[in-house]
């Protein structure tokens, strides 16, 4: 059902696109000189890049939108309508992106960040739930199709839990805000800023990085549909390059880093270095290691990490088909690399 909702919001979002800014195409020409972004409020090098202007300045002679969703389910609808060129997204919904019945012809081009206590599965003070096994009979809000939403599934199953034995709600991160005032869910999987609010009246079960200890990982990712990377390669190595600055600053200068995000997430310098700590940012130079992006000839591990998430949202009914190795290794955009990150 999830699915097939998509699809249609695809659908009447491609009339919209058909009409603005170069959507119709794809934005395929490579004198059509224009950027569009989708970027969502967490914290990560993305929004430096977009505070501090580092893709304006380095690409001058281009038109750059930075656009705002709330989930990678509304960026994979964007991406269908071939209304977004550059997106940040989870891993999960990339893995859902990548397979039937989307299918839809982007690639991984960047890493961005790997979840760790910046997302987390909180329970609400006074609903009784004080281990995932209590969550039976209980109401549990997540953004459907997002990594959370990957995790909670992952933290059911490795707790025991069929998710017909709770009711899981689909809610995006500032509407579970809503509902927890309310007192509407019992617990829920989130990520920054929203997570820390939640923590402020609730207890937290699991985290992704505790997940990803177990083998589950999920990431935030830097995507870029095909077509684009066709018709604009120096563009997606200019945004690469941004990116990495970003991870640099996140690294030697945590306060400038710290000012940046907070402007983009509107809270104090403070606040935002604490919400970075709880990310964890590879060095530039990792990206391209056997471990996550890999080198030109050489497709790194993130493509096995991407269709091991496929075949567990197979097996949670959330896909309808699992993509092959070699499918989700083109997906894997490798071009310049490792060089375009050490310049």
């Amino acid at each position: 059902m999830r699915i097939r909702s998509l699809l249609a919001a695809a659908a009447a979002l491609s009339l919209v696109a058909a009409c603005g800014d170069g959507a119709a195409s794809g934005n395929t020409s490579a004198e059509q000189k224009t950027i569009r972004i989708a970027y969502q409020a967490f914290p990560s090098g993305d929004l430096i890049v977009k505070n501090q202007g580092l893709l304006e300045k380095a690409l001058p002679d281009y038109k750059i939108t930075w656009t705002k969703f709330d989930s990678g389910a509304s960026i994979n609808t964007a991406f269908v309508a071939k209304s977004v060129d550059i997106a940040a997204i989870g891993s999960s919904p990339v893995a859902r992106g990548l397979s039937a019945p989307l299918n839809i012809p982007y690639q991984v081009a960047f890493v961005l960040d790997v979840a760790g206590d910046n997302e987390a599965l909180v329970a609400r003070n006074g609903s009784n739930v004080n281990t995932i096994a209590d969550l039976k009979g209980k109401k549990v809000g997540t953004p459907f199709a997002s990594t959370a939403h990957f995790s909670l599934l992952a933290a059911l199953d490795k707790a025991g839990i069929k998710e017909s034995e709770l009711t899981i709600v689909d809610l995006e991160p500032q509407d579970i805000q809503a509902a927890w005032t309310r007192g509407d869910l019992d617990a829920a999987y989130t990520w920054l800023p929203s997570l820390d609010e939640l923590k402020k009246t609730g207890k937290v079960l699991i985290t992704s990085r505790e997940l990803a200890t177990a083998g589950k990982p999920t990431l935030d990712l830097g995507v870029v549909s095909t077509a684009f990377a066709t018709a604009h390669p120096d563009a997606v190595d200019a945004w690469r390059k941004a990116e990495a600055k970003a991870l640099d600053i996140i690294a030697g200068d945590p306060a400038a880093a710290a000012a940046a995000v907070g402007k983009e997430l509107n809270i104090s310098a403070d606040d935002a270095k604490h919400q970075l700590s709880q990310g964890v940012f590879l060095k530039p130079a990792d990206i391209s290691s056997s471990t996550w992006l890999g080198t030109e000839g050489k497709v790194g591990d993130l493509a096995k990490n991407l269709l091991a998430a496929a075949e567990f949202l197979k097996g949670q009914k959330k896909i309808d088909a699992v993509p092959d190795l070699a499918t989700v290794e083109k997906a894997i955009y490798t071009k310049g690399l490792p060089g375009v990150l050490q310049s």
